[in-house]
């Protein structure tokens, strides 16, 4: 199988015209890379050659690498049912650079690249109704950011006097002291329900 995926891998790098540079096989998956200028052509490749035929996109989402230059992937997944493969195209981005968007090539695409925008902050250009999926409309930030506080910005809660969602910033109300320790051993105080610890 991985032979089978290695000449493909090597065809498709060949015969794409540079919109796909490389390619590499791991646990039995194809992966393929390419310029993110080109990814219309990396996928238009991918899905109308005669040797890939890869008709279905399955997912596309972000990967956040804060420490690179580049710091997004965008990862699509696609899949040929006719040949019986799947393959993974990934291309990077910064935060200011747009992807352009494919959902007009595969119209799945409109919520993922929404998707993506929302969590991670990723733009698609030529998308047709890039906004909001998951977070409220004035949500600050995207969650999915490696440099996005787990506690987030704001805390949302009904207030019942008001009758309404009340919007407030985050308050941490007591900071809890965590020893670390198997509470079998090494603990020298006495344990909430341990009613033998006395004895």
């Amino acid at each position: 199988m991985s032979t089978d995926l290695e000449a493909l891998g090597q065809a498709i790098v060949a015969n794409a015209a540079g919109a796909i540079t490389t390619f590499s096989v791991a646990f039995g998956e194809l992966t393929v890379t390419g310029p993110a200028g080109r990814v219309v052509d990396a996928l238009t490749f991918l899905r109308d050659h005669p040797d890939c035929r890869f008709h279905q996109l399955i997912d596309l989402c972000g990967v956040d690498y804060p420490e690179r230059p580049l710091r997004f992937d965008v990862v699509y997944h696609l899949l040929s049912l006719v040949k019986n493969h799947r393959i993974r195209l990934k291309v990077q981005t910064d935060e200011d650079t747009a992807v352009a968007s494919v959902a007009d090539l595969f119209p799945a695409a409109n919520w993922f690249e929404r998707e993506a925008f929302d969590m991670y902050g990723i733009f698609f250009s030529g998308h047709p109704d890039l906004r909001r999926l998951l977070t409220d409309y004035g949500f600050h930030g995207h969650p999915l950011r490696k440099d996005f506080p787990m506690t987030g910005y704001v805390e949302v809660r009904y207030d019942d006097e008001l009758k309404r969602v009340v919007y407030e910033p985050v308050k941490i109300a007591e900071f809890r002291q965590f020893d670390f320790t198997s509470p079998w051993e090494g603990a020298n105080y006495a344990l909430p329900g341990d009613d033998k610890a006395g004895s």
